[in-house]
């Protein structure tokens, strides 16, 4: 896998975390502000509101188009699992046809592949699971080879080398949209910039009108932290409240094990 620096922090920990840095910068501009209304005089509440609301919905804006980001992705591994659940199946079924002993060794094969696409991807555990996975995918390959020796002609060699070329891609696919398709350091970078100024802007506004500390402030922050805690769930494909359920795949490995 290959790491973002925001995931050296726990998820759990994520929620929390921006809690507490919301309510700490809106805390530090709602104490300048008070500064500000104490000592300056002329500084006027209604522009400040109209820069803190201009600010607020770039903020809104950047959430917005983070969380799309991070929806599609997810889609995109939901449907690349179930094109993978089709393409192993198809390959099953199409070994069938093949001559022996090739026909058994590459249903065992299958088998024990989709058993392996089943397991839950940890950091410690990924890279024993895709080297298994090349593994297969070439004992496949050499099976497939093997069976076309005894006829290059047979439409059936031709189906079954399709079914594992397919099968071959869609791994890799997955492997892309799963582990390397996040959302880009410099997105993550020009959204906390916006938190940063967003929640200290709230918090001057605030401090500039003169008022004392509102208990929207707190609520504010949850919602705030609560939406981009999602963000930072859809973005990890393998932690998280928001999995692609497995389940299909779960079945497939059910139902042709049986046969064996």
């Amino acid at each position: 896998m290959h790491p973002l620096p925001l995931d050296q922090v726990p998820l759990w920990l994520v929620f929390p975390l921006i809690l507490g840095l919301s309510l700490a910068f809106m805390e530090a501009g709602y104490r300048l502000g008070r500064w500000r209304h104490d000592r300056v005089i002329g500084e006027k509440e209604a522009p400040v509101a109209a820069m803190s609301a201009a600010v607020l919905g770039l903020l809104a804006f950047m959430l917005a188009f983070t969380f799309s980001m991070a929806a599609n992705r997810f889609d995109a591994r939901r449907l690349a699992l179930a094109d993978e659940v089709n393409a192993i199946g198809t390959a099953y079924l199409r070994a069938r046809l093949l001559p022996e002993p090739q026909k058994e060794i590459a249903k065992k094969q299958l088998v024990q592949y989709t058993k392996l696409r089943t397991e839950r991807l940890t950091p410690e555990n990924i890279q024993g699971l895709l080297d298994q996975s090349n593994a297969i995918h070439l004992e496949l390959w050499d099976q497939a080879i093997a069976a076309a020796e005894h006829d290059q002609r047979s439409v059936v060699m031709g189906l079954f080398i399709e079914s594992i070329n397919e099968v071959i891609d869609l791994h890799s696919k997955r492997l892309f949209v799963g582990l390397y398709n996040r959302i880009p350091l410099t997105i993550w970078a020009s959204l906390w910039f916006l938190i940063v100024l967003g929640m200290a802007s709230f918090g001057y506004q605030a401090g500039i009108a003169g008022t004392t500390r509102s208990l929207e402030m707190p609520v504010f922050a949850l919602a705030f932290a609560g939406v981009l805690y999602l963000i930072f769930d859809l973005d990890r494909s393998h932690e998280g409240l928001l999995q692609v359920s497995q389940q299909a795949m779960v079945e497939l490995h059910s139902t042709i094990q049986s046969e064996q």
